[in-house]
């Protein structure tokens, strides 16, 4: 072998690890998996995606981000958008968004034009009243149909309503039209999961708000109408689902209060946490452990609502997109968005959420999908990752890592052992890990023994496939790092290879390094690891 074969294929090495890690140090990391309970369990399908209904001039800050990705105008015949929603087997879909408070739906006595939204200065967030043809609604049906898509839909609240002062919005709720469209739905045999009421219309509102109390009737009303429509139907009984607004604990316990007990099924919030798409300082937000740490408490706040005053609800997070006005341009598509991201499932799930629906499937600089192409973004992926790999059941986790290691564990999903998932928003350390049930260590921490550049190399990168009949020989790691150490890479790395569509138009496969089970655990500096361990003692997953 010549010595420049040899100096290439180094080389080659190299670019796989991120720029930051040439001078890096390695610190130890103890982690206990509390595996005999589990602290809280997900939906099956606790990661979905938003469908919106912006225009495509829809605008914020200068930019027009959201072109043709809009339940009323986007392309469904491209094999891209198919397959990215059938890779999840299924993926939940949430179509919803502010101006669903705007739509009519072209079905029944239809009191007014089937007209699309238009720019309108006095309009609910400058748009004019938008409406659903149903020829629309066919084709959306067909095409969810195809993906195995279990769909949430948000139904108008304003409907009869008229404006008071400020936000708020008062007079009796009119169920016509929306009875209307459930039972052409129905009619039709069209499979809806849930049926969500309002959008962002709770507390003090966004562009407008109603009362909790006339919110909890009008819910009354709605469960009435899905009771009466669905009551003769072969199709399955969709949940209801709502506010989806954002928290304020007086608000959503009047809420609850007012409906009583079986009416809402879902208590629903949504998350921006990040502020505003143009603030300067969202990387910043992103890479610190304390900042995104302070979301917590409204997910704490939300389930304790809840398990206080409508226990026979559960929560999730209806819609979330880090930052709001459509995302961060250059962060949210890029892959230094899925820290905030990946950090946010699992730090609701332990709090007991039970869906997470990330804005959007396609649409703004938060979309999982770029629109008009529909490649995917690092965020889908991380997705994808996390809901292949992640089960049910949340475990509660300690570890003496710094807090740039960030630590969540669940029940691997559809087998057994345990599934972890390692966060590093460390740019100078990386961690040797070992991991324990608080009585026996799984996994050791390597020796301080220092590695040279090539043994680092090998340790996260060593071979892929299935060398071993017997799975429990080995764990299954999965390795997320920017292109060329970029954080604002639109380009993920899974173990040393780029993730983009096949030649084929395919969604590339999510291959792990496979690694024995007692080898040491290393997790690179700004670098994510899904860490699945089949032969971990969890009783809780048993």
């Amino acid at each position: 072998m010549s010595f420049r074969f040899c100096f290439f294929v180094f080389l080659g090495c190299l670019l796989l690890v991120p720029k930051t890690t040439m001078a890096q140090e390695t610190k130890r990391a103890s982690i206990v998996v509390q595996g005999a309970r589990r602290v809280c369990e997900t939906d099956e399908n606790f990661v979905c995606a938003t469908l919106d209904w912006w225009p495509h001039d829809k605008c914020n800050y200068d930019q027009c981000p959201w072109g043709y990705s809009s339940v009323i105008n986007m392309d469904l015949t491209r094999p891209l958008l198919t397959k990215a929603i059938q890779a999840f087997k299924p993926l939940r879909i949430r179509i919803g968004g502010s101006l669903q408070d705007q739509v009519t739906y072209d079905v029944g006595n239809l009191k007014t034009p089937c007209r699309p939204f238009q720019k309108m200065n006095s309009g609910l967030f400058g748009f004019s009243k938008g409406c659903l043809h149903m020829k629309r609604w066919d084709e959306l049906n067909s095409f969810l149909t195809s993906t195995g898509a279990v769909v949430t839909f948000g139904l108008n609240a304003l409907s009869g309503r008229h404006k008071l002062r400020g936000k708020a919005w008062g007079g009796a709720w009119d169920h016509i039209n929306t009875q209307d469209f459930i039972n052409y739905t129905v009619s039709k045999g069209y499979v809806i999961d849930s049926w969500e009421f309002g959008n962002e219309l709770s507390g003090s509102g966004v562009g407008a708000s109603v009362s909790a109390e006339l919110y909890g009737k009008d819910l009354i009303v709605l469960k009435d109408v899905i009771n009466k429509v669905y009551k003769n139907s072969r199709l399955h009984k969709p949940i209801l689902v709502a506010p989806g607004g954002f928290y304020e604990q007086q608000w959503y316990t009047k809420l609850l209060q007012i409906s009583g007990p079986g009416v809402v099924d879902v208590v629903t919030h949504h998350i921006y946490n990040l502020g505003s798409g143009n603030d300067p300082a969202l990387v910043k937000k992103i890479m610190d452990p304390s900042y995104l740490s302070q979301v917590s408490k409204t997910f704490k706040d939300v389930n304790q609502t809840i398990q206080e005053h409508g226990r026979w609800a559960s929560p999730w997070v209806g819609e979330s997109g880090g930052a709001y006005n459509s995302g961060g341009r250059h962060v949210s598509d890029t892959f230094i968005d899925s820290f905030w991201y990946l950090d946010q499932l699992g730090m609701s799930a332990r709090h007991n959420t039970k869906v997470y629906c990330r804005q959007t499937l396609v649409g703004g600089f938060y979309g999982l999908l770029e629109k008009g192409t529909f490649v995917p973004n690092p965020d889908y992926y991380s997705a994808l990752l996390w809901h292949r790999l992640m089960g049910k059941g949340v475990l509660a986790v300690k570890t003496d890592g710094p807090p740039q290691l960030r630590v969540y564990a669940h029940c691997s999903k559809g087998r057994a052992g345990v599934t972890l998932l390692l966060i590093n928003l460390s740019n100078q350390s990386d961690f040797t890990v070992s991991v324990s049930n608080g009585i026996k260590v799984v996994l050791n921490a390597e020796s301080r023994k220092k590695k040279s550049l090539l043994d680092t190399l090998k340790r996260p990168f060593s071979w892929i496939g299935s060398k071993a009949s017997d799975g429990y020989l080995n764990r299954e790691e999965y390795h997320l790092t920017p292109e060329n150490g970029v954080l604002r890479s639109k380009t993920m790395i899974l173990n040393g290879k780029s993730l983009k569509p096949t030649a084929t138009g395919d969604i590339p496969s999510l291959e792990p390094v496979l690694r024995g089970v007692n080898s040491p655990l290393n997790v690179l500096p700004l670098s994510m690891s899904f860490i699945v361990l089949p032969n971990f003692d969890a009783s809780a997953c048993s």
